[in-house]
């Protein structure tokens, strides 16, 4: 589980905007760029090429 604190702090690298972490899937998603950034040993990786892409209900899913 990631440090809520942590988490407080984080933003997409792309939008700025603020990350949700979804701990089903382990990763960071944001609903403004529609990206989804993985968690690997509780490390955010946070690189636009790491990411992938939401599908339309995902982006739903946030709201």
């Amino acid at each position: 589980m990631l440090d809520k604190k942590l988490l407080s702090i984080l933003v997409c690298p792309v939008s700025k905007a603020p990350l949700e972490f979804v701990p089903e899937k382990n990763e960071l998603q944001c609903r403004v760029s529609g990206l989804a950034y993985p968690v690997r040993d509780d490390i955010p990786v946070m690189l636009e090429s790491e990411a992938r892409q939401l599908a339309p209900e995902e982006i739903e899913a946030l709201d």
